[in-house]
């Protein structure tokens, strides 16, 4: 058989991309300024959010994201704070939480969806239970309408890890719009690239001037002179220019990458059209494969990439599979790291389990998933599929 050539990602560059780096170079300023601002402006109004501030990766925006819940001036996030998590993500959905001391109660996935098991998370929620953070695993988005459901009158906040599905769609709202918080990435392999950037959006005033300090060593003076953390700057720039106010870091994004980003989003609809173009040729392929399950889709995915779970296999068979996709030039990688409890990591969190974690057990002994791309994939999704069905 042919070799196929279908890695986990490619670029997503052209001319535009590089005219817009040269903008920046021949401007001569390369550290945080207006290129960034005019894509956190055009990211906010894309996704219909009022504020969106732009971070050097999306697991900075992650972690702006939690920290700004400690220092809201009402009802702050506290350490020893319970954080209901899936147990099937990326690290650094769970990185922030243990560094800001809060506990965290893992959940069950749902083997279909590859996000909440909605029946084991409404089961979870406690009186102690202050944040609900969904992950909208590989582009799919969460269902929504039921997790409110299950919130209802609680004071539970609702924040998006969406790093993995910008574009998808949840009933005509974008993911990651959903929450009081959302956070995106636009890492090389994701659906746009800034080659390291990140996004934290929201409507919410008090925590967007947060996140402003926090992204800047937790000083003022990238807050408006009125403000929601000191009130009123002084009229002195001199004394302003390192009062710091708030515990912060150094998240801030290169120009470059706002330039860029500002071209890569008037791509993204066309982006995410070819994704899900691909996603049907993927479905109509691979779903008939007797001992395949496949992930089913919520509202409007945006297909990050394409999961496998070998339903009637164990890790030993998975890894024998995996050898021959890879021998004939398929990238394949675990399902977002599988269980993350099984991380020795695992040993610095405070943490409990709800229920089993039958699922994503499951998936990550036997899952795994292959790359999807904003251009054409039907011959390498079809020799894909045949090769797959050969080997099982």
């Amino acid at each position: 058989m042919k070799e196929i050539n279908y890695p986990l990602a490619s670029p997503s560059w052209d001319i535009l991309e590089i005219e817009a780096m040269n903008r920046v170079i021949t401007s001569g300023m390369f550290s945080m300024g207006n290129e960034v601002k005019k894509f956190e402006n055009q990211f906010a109004d894309y996704f219909g959010k009022k504020y969106a501030i732009m971070a050097n990766s999306g697991s900075s925006a992650n972690l702006l994201m939690i920290a700004a819940l400690f220092f809201r001036s009402d009802n702050p996030i506290k350490r020893g704070d319970e954080v209901i998590v899936p147990a099937v993500s990326w690290s650094t959905t769970y990185m922030p939480l243990q560094q800001y001391g809060l506990k965290l109660k893992f959940v069950d996935i749902d083997i279909d969806t590859l996000n909440f098991d909605l029946h084991s998370l409404e089961e979870a929620i406690s009186e102690k239970t202050k944040i609900i953070l969904a992950v909208n695993l590989l582009g799919n988005p969460n269902d929504f309408k039921t997790i409110k459901t299950i919130i209802g009158n609680n004071d539970i906040i609702l924040l998006e890890d969406n790093c993995e599905a910008m574009g998808a769609k949840y009933e005509g709202k974008y993911a990651g719009s959903v929450g009081l918080m959302g956070s995106f990435s636009s890492f090389f392999s994701h659906h746009i690239s800034t080659m390291e950037g990140g996004m934290v959006i929201t409507d919410d005033e008090e925590l967007y001037h947060i996140m402003l300090s926090i992204r800047a060593h937790g000083w003022t003076r990238n807050l408006p002179f009125i403000n929601k953390i000191t009130g009123k700057k002084s009229d002195n720039d001199f004394e302003e220019s390192f009062k710091f106010v708030l515990p912060g870091y150094n998240l801030r994004p290169l120009e470059l990458s706002g330039a860029i980003g500002q071209e890569q989003l008037k791509k993204l609809r066309g982006f995410v059209a070819k994704r899900r173009e691909n996603a049907q040729v993927f479905i109509e392929h691979v779903s008939n494969i007797q001992g395949v399950g496949i992930q089913k889709e919520i509202g409007e995915s945006s297909y990050f990439g394409f999961s496998i779970l070998l339903e009637n296999s164990n890790s030993i068979e998975r890894n024998k599979i995996i050898q021959k996709l890879t021998e004939n030039g398929i990238e394949c990688r675990p399902i977002v790291g599988g269980n993350f409890l099984k991380n020795p990591v695992i040993k610095y969190f405070d943490y409990a389990v709800h229920g089993n974690l039958n699922n994503a057990q499951k998936i990550d002994e036997c899952g795994f998933f292959i790359g999807n791309h904003h251009f054409d994939l039907k011959n390498e999704i079809i020799g894909f599929s045949e090769l797959l069905k050969s080997l099982i």
